[in-house]
């Protein structure tokens, strides 16, 4: 009944598995073929109403409406079947050809191919639905030599049959096709939300990876130098390599775990640190009370991506960070060259797009490199 695998959770799994258990093998057969039975009725019209190579020829054909039924009702669910529409022409060409055999009997057969078009087409069947239903309405009684029938096939109101049989169907299939349909959404909501879930760690993972291996690079290239002619600054730089190699760990431990938060005065407090470190003179804010309380974890995440761009692309003397109730700006007087693009500001636009703010990075004044962004005053971000 499902054409083609979808991307689901266990509950959808197993439901899929479901459905293919019971339309595969011997069940698609079995269990489609038992409403076959009522095709009885017109086995007893053949019997009735012909007699030698004519009712051979009348079992003959009914037997071929089974087998093409069966063949045909699993093609139905397929809107992408080639195989569907052939083998609904024969069946109703098996239709024309019983006529002559079982005469008004064998309308019944209508109703089977009422069954297969109403699962193919939904709504848009209802006209060949009411085209079969009149023409079992009419056609018996339009044909002088089959009104010895008109008894037999009024008494199992097969005109009326195949109109109710259509509606019926028409609402089992519509109910089958939204579960599939609600099915189909819960999957597309989990392929999206493990998509996005990826997304937030390889950002996370590059901010602080790429905040944290530039500070270690820049400490362990001070500590190279000082080697010789200060030892005990570079042990205790190198004292801070391993404590920031450590910090990183548990920081992508948690960043992976979703528990990790950043803080405007921690991220100004490591800021002040690596420009230090890098030979940059920083002038930095020495309070964040000023800052929205609801922005500032935003605001560290923008510290962090700034000034680690800073260190690595700017060779900047002087790094200035300014901010507001609203908004965080850092300029610096060096190159004045955009770093290339990554996941770094990529990232960074992402954060702040949620929070419903914007970002300028561009050329400063009247040297240098300007990063700003400004939030909403009112908007208190997610």
């Amino acid at each position: 009944m499902l054409s083609e695998p979808l991307p689901a959770g266990p509950t959808e799994k197993a439901f899929v598995a479901a459905q293919r258990k019971w339309a595969r093998g011997w069940r698609s057969i079995v269990f489609p073929g038992v409403f076959l039975v009522y095709l009885v009725q017109m086995g007893t019209g053949v019997a009735q109403y012909s007699k030698g190579l004519d009712a051979a020829a009348g079992y003959l054909f009914l037997g071929a409406f089974c087998v093409c039924y069966i063949l045909t009702l699993p093609e139905a669910w397929c809107p992408t079947s080639r195989s569907f529409w052939p083998l609904y022409g024969a069946l109703v060409v098996l239709f024309a050809l019983e006529l002559p055999f079982a005469r008004a009997d064998a309308f019944v057969m209508c109703v089977f191919i009422v069954v297969v078009t109403v699962a193919r087409l939904g709504g848009r069947a209802m006209p060949i639905v009411v085209a079969f239903a009149l023409l079992a309405t009419f056609v018996p009684w339009a044909v002088p030599s089959w009104h010895d029938s008109l008894a037999s096939a009024v008494n199992n109101g097969t005109a009326i049959a195949i109109p109710t049989i259509g509606l019926a169907m028409f609402g089992f299939f519509n109910v089958i096709r939204g579960n599939r349909a609600l099915m189909e959404a819960r999957s597309e909501l989990a392929r999206l939300a493990a998509e996005n879930e990826r997304s937030r760690i390889a950002r996370d993972l590059h901010d602080l990876l790429g905040h944290s291996l530039t500070t270690i690079t820049v400490k362990a290239g001070l500590a190279r130098r000082l080697g010789e002619t200060d030892p005990a600054r570079a042990l205790k730089e190198i004292a801070e390599v391993e404590l920031l190699a450590r910090r990183s760990l548990a920081d992508v431990r948690a960043a992976i775990a979703n528990y990790r938060e950043v803080s405007l005065a921690g991220e100004l407090a490591s800021g002040r640190e690596l420009l230090r470190a890098a030979g940059i003179t920083a002038d930095l804010p020495g309070a964040v009370d000023v800052v929205d309380p609801a922005h500032q974890e935003l605001f560290g995440w923008v510290l962090r991506e700034g000034l680690t761009n800073v260190v690595r692309h700017a060779h900047a003397n002087l790094c200035v960070v300014r901010l507001s109730r609203s908004s965080v700006e850092i300029l610096d007087d060096g190159i004045g060259e955009p770093a290339s693009s990554g996941n770094g500001l990529s990232g960074l636009n992402e954060r702040v797009a949620a929070a419903g703010g914007v970002v300028y990075a561009g050329p400063g004044s009247p040297k240098g490199w300007r990063l700003h962004v400004e939030l909403p005053a009112a908007r208190v971000p997610a």
